[in-house]
């Protein structure tokens, strides 16, 4: 199972790098209609480059797997997959021109600069003449694989968030349910928590304190319906009440804990991608995680006595509940590709042909990035009821993500160092940070441009 998409505090150079280097380019394919090779009735022998960052020798044969169904359907392609391959490899493909046929990336942050940089190539021809319907999409999936206009990447499993809790702590505490408001959150978390003797924390019942394993502000802010920006593209963190709403609500949990006293107890948690992760170990009661946490539990810790739910939300916004924050893998058609009619087929199947889906998510523990993909008979984590928590947050109507932006989605990374600041204490007017921090990422965005 892979890990979460992060938004790299590099992102915005790579991008910068790659838009300076294309600038005088444009795209292959897309202005005068799809590559003729991308008609079933042309059978040609070909054979693809496909890079991709799996390294896990599960997920590497799951891959093999998908690949070898599709070339079943096109005998006539043979597909040689690369593995361990980043974006940073990605971007120095694209100026040197070197870039393989189809890439795959775990982080989408970088859409925004591909389609804007002509990096990967416009999917729109292929999709319009293959009567793709983009409704099995989700919304919130399709905003973070396209870019003003573009479509340059489509969608490859994504990652839902939801809560993870521990039931026998919350026996013993009397919780008798999952928390479905922020308040209910607060109180469960109160009653959960437990101190050692000396006064430090020995079990958190939830943890507030951003940058601890995915308390991020991506994963807080749509619980209180926030959007992170303008329809003209612009910074919506101080126009937007939501985002000082959710830093309000955290801060008073940090504030009730101590922010000191969670800080130590954050740091000495353990590598959240370990098997001592402090969820597993009964240090954490409650936790804010990806759908790939029940991959890791069973592996890792198969007896562990828990159960999932969404996360809550804003006591005034109970519609948002059962909603969530989306994102996950992207794949597209580098600039560059010789065979762009045969890359088109390998995405698109390995896209939106359900069992394709279905046989990587059983693998990775992901959630299959089609609303058909999940109703594979061969998608057999459909019968887990804590895989299924994830399946209906990814379906959703209000489930959110991050839109795609030409900074490599900056205006994300700048946020994490404001709202660290704000948790100790260190910003006096939330309201007034917030407007600068707008000004910071506009300027972001406007250098990613």
């Amino acid at each position: 199972m892979h890990r979460p998409l992060r938004a790299a505090a590099t992102a915005l150079a790579l991008v910068t790098a790659l838009t300076t280097a294309l600038t005088s380019c444009t795209s292959t394919a897309g202005s005068s209609g799809p590559d003729k090779s991308a008609s079933e009735a042309d059978t040609t022998p070909v054979t693809l480059t496909f890079w991709h960052a799996f390294k896990d020798d599960r997920e590497i044969a799951a891959v093999a797997s998908a690949i070898d169904a599709f070339h079943k359907k096109y005998p006539y392609i043979t597909v040689k997959a690369v593995k361990g391959q980043d974006d940073s490899k990605i971007n120095q493909s694209l100026r040197g021109g070197t870039a393989p046929d189809v890439a795959a990336s775990f982080n989408a942050g970088n859409v925004g600069g591909w389609c804007s940089s002509g990096g990967f190539q416009d999917l729109t021809p292929y999709l319009t003449a293959d009567q793709v319907d983009l409704a099995q999409i989700p919304k919130a999936v399709q905003d973070y694989t396209a870019f003003d206009g573009k479509r340059c990447t489509m969608p490859w499993l994504a990652d839902a968030f939801g809560l993870y809790y521990n039931k026998k702590l919350f026996a013993e505490a009397g919780i008798t349910a999952p928390p479905k408001t922020m308040t209910e959150l607060a109180e469960a978390t109160k009653k959960l928590t437990r101190l050692k003797a000396d006064k430090s924390i020995d079990v958190a019942g939830f943890m507030p304190y951003m940058g601890g394993y995915e308390m991020l502000p991506e994963h807080l802010v749509p619980s209180f319906g926030g959007t992170w920006l303008k329809p003209d593209g612009k910074s919506n963190t101080a126009a937007d009440p939501a985002f000082s709403a959710a830093l309000t609500w955290q801060k008073d949990l940090v504030d009730w804990f101590g922010a000191d006293k969670l800080k130590r107890f954050k740091d000495s948690m353990p590598d959240e991608f370990t098997a001592e992760n402090a969820f597993h170990t009964g240090k954490l009661a409650m936790m804010v995680d990806g759908e790939w946490r029940n991959a890791f539990i069973k592996n890792e810790k198969p007896d562990l006595d828990y159960a999932t739910a969404p996360m809550p939300v804003a006591d005034d916004k109970p519609e948002l509940y059962g909603s969530g924050f989306v994102g996950g893998n992207v794949i597209g058609i580098p600039r560059g590709s010789k065979h762009t009619g045969a890359a088109w087929k390998l995405v698109k199947f390995l896209t939106t042909d359900p069992d394709a889906l279905a046989i990587m998510s059983n693998v990775t523990g992901n959630v299959p990035t089609t609303l058909d993909g999940l109703k594979s008979p061969k998608l057999t984590l459909a019968n887990d009821p804590r895989m299924k928590v994830f399946y209906d947050i990814f379906k959703h109507p209000k489930t959110s993500s991050t839109p795609a932006s030409a900074d490599g989605a900056a205006y994300i990374t700048n946020f994490l160092p404001f709202a660290e600041k704000w948790q100790l204490g260190q910003v006096p007017d939330l309201k007034a940070g917030l407007a600068q921090l707008d000004r910071q990422n506009d300027a972001s965005l406007d250098l990613g441009r």
